[in-house]
């Protein structure tokens, strides 16, 4: 987990994709690595994502593949089959994390408040996402949460941009922060890959400067 904490930290976006079909995973991975972003959270928002991982991973062994929305403990056992290095939930399920850390599969579980990162730490887990960032407060709220929780260490997802990460990346324990305005579902129906690779390149530079 410290590894993997450690690389996320130089990354600093992890783009949040749904994908449709799992074939497009390989095209959009290329766009993302070689473009500056060599990680994926594919979410489970769609039939595809077991698929999808495991094609990624196959294709680009150098990326950190990771599984999101994953809700409960058959997503779990899909993710660990497919390949997936980590996993991420959009909230914190007991039964969801158990699951995980019996198979030894790092999970990053979602919090947006003092009760739920409570129980997160009360399981050993002190990296979490914070879901949905921007509804939930933002950064006026992640600053308050950390003032009682120092220790935590974050990553943000929902409603980040380009307006605003650079102001949430300048928080000492936010790692990284989720984002998918570089990858929208419909660039990737469109198998715009040249211009995902430029919005990428363009998202790796402003957290880069």
């Amino acid at each position: 987990m410290q590894e993997m904490t450690l690389r996320l930290r130089q990354i600093k976006i992890v783009p949040v994709i749904a994908i449709e079909e799992a074939r497009d995973i390989i095209p959009l991975g290329h766009a993302l690595a070689d473009n500056g972003l060599p990680v994926a959270e594919i979410t489970f928002r769609t039939g595809s994502a077991a698929e999808a991982i495991s094609l990624l991973k196959a294709e680009r062994p150098d990326m950190l593949v990771g599984a999101g929305t994953v809700l409960h403990r058959e997503h779990v056992r899909q993710a660990k089959a497919a390949g997936a290095e980590f996993v991420v939930s959009p909230g914190f399920n007991p039964n969801t994390v158990q699951a995980c850390q019996k198979i030894g599969i790092p999970i990053i579980p979602g919090v947006n408040n003092a009760s739920t990162i409570e129980q997160a730490l009360g399981s050993g887990i002190d990296f979490v996402k914070f879901f949905p960032a921007e509804p939930s407060g933002g950064i006026a709220m992640i600053k308050a949460l950390l003032a009682p929780y120092p220790q935590l260490q974050v990553m943000p997802t929902g409603g980040i941009s380009v307006k605003n990460i650079r102001d949430y990346l300048a928080i000492p324990q936010i790692v990284a922060c989720g984002g998918s305005w570089m990858i929208k579902p419909q660039l990737i129906r469109d198998k715009e890959w040249e211009k995902i690779g430029e919005l990428v390149r363009e998202a790796v530079e402003l957290v880069h400067a």
